[in-house]
């Protein structure tokens, strides 16, 4: 075969996507073969013979199919989903644990825009948000990314998770045995922390809305001056003041990749910090997907 490595990569791509979409489709139609017992029609002892033969699937792979279209039977559109082959049968397998029959379309929606790894995020959510009852539901997480009550049990931080420095440490102690209360003072500095970062983001909020209002309507020889996706030094150094390195979705703990415009910026055109959190990768796109606004727009390929 005289073809350059880019081009039998690109074939690889190409027909490893088409087996992927007709295995898919296949899949889908292995309910109704068990249920006609076509492979007995056609000479087969079993519905795994018949996927193997015809399809290469294997057994562990054709029991999955049927076991989550056993437990779609009260979830028709999730059903649909896997008959038709719409969805692959690993993201179906991740929904199928938080699926309802009042739920089914909004994980049906989620399943067709998500990628599998922020589809597991948000099915997690779900559970932690379920089990803990911090919050109805993973949607109200990204609609106001809140933080989780002070008072929570489910949430306290015991002193022996805390990752204090030898050195933190001692001078803790040692003011301490002087009578100083180590609680009352780190309270303090707490309280002193979270007060700066009010100020410093109503300091800088202020200024964007009063530069954004200034040109509002700036334009340069009759073309409007298209607003930056740029975000300030001093913008960034806020918010990690104020969330760190991670992800600033509750009870996650990956680290933070992506600024996330809780305002749309193609809507709001503004770097406002109060609409501005940092978020993973996976919650980056949960966050997107949940927002109407962000696919009407990308529907009409106009970047967001």
């Amino acid at each position: 075969m005289k073809i350059s490595d880019e081009k039998l990569y690109e074939l690889c791509k190409v027909y490893g996507e088409r087996a992927r979409f007709w295995r898919q489709k296949f899949a889908g139609l292995l309910p109704e073969v068990y249920k006609r017992r076509l492979f007995e029609k056609k000479g087969m002892n079993s519905i795994f013979e018949f996927a193997k033969k015809l399809a290469g699937m294997n057994e562990k792979h054709v029991r999955r199919v049927l076991n989550i279209e056993e437990r779609f039977r009260d979830k028709p559109i999730l059903k649909g989903m896997l008959e038709n082959g719409d969805i692959s049968i690993n993201k179906l397998a991740r929904v199928v644990s938080v699926a309802t029959p009042d739920n089914q379309l909004f994980w049906a929606a989620q399943a067709k825009v998500l990628f599998q790894g922020a589809l597991e995020t948000l099915v997690r959510d779900q559970k932690v948000s379920t089990e803990n009852t911090i919050s109805s539901t993973a949607v109200d997480h990204m609609n106001g990314l809140q933080q989780p009550k002070s008072d929570d049990k489910s949430v306290r931080v015991h002193t022996n998770q805390l990752n204090l420095s030898p050195e933190v440490h001692k001078k803790l102690l040692e003011l301490q045995q002087k009578g100083i209360d180590v609680n009352t003072l780190l309270l303090e500095f707490l309280e002193k922390r979270e007060q700066e970062i009010t100020e410093e983001k109503k300091r800088i909020a202020e200024e964007i809305e009063q530069h954004k209002e200034f040109n509002h309507d700036a334009v340069f020889y009759g073309v409007p001056i298209k607003k930056s996706r740029y975000i300030s030094a001093s913008t960034k150094a806020l918010l990690a003041k104020e969330f760190g390195t991670k992800c600033a979705v509750p009870q996650c703990k990956k680290q933070a990749q992506e600024i996330h415009h809780t305002n749309r910026f193609s809507l709001s055109k503004s770097h406002n910090p109060y609409f501005l959190a940092p978020l993973c990768k996976e919650h980056h796109q949960i966050a997107h997907s949940i927002d109407v606004k962000f696919y009407e727009k990308r529907a009409g390929g106009r970047e967001s």
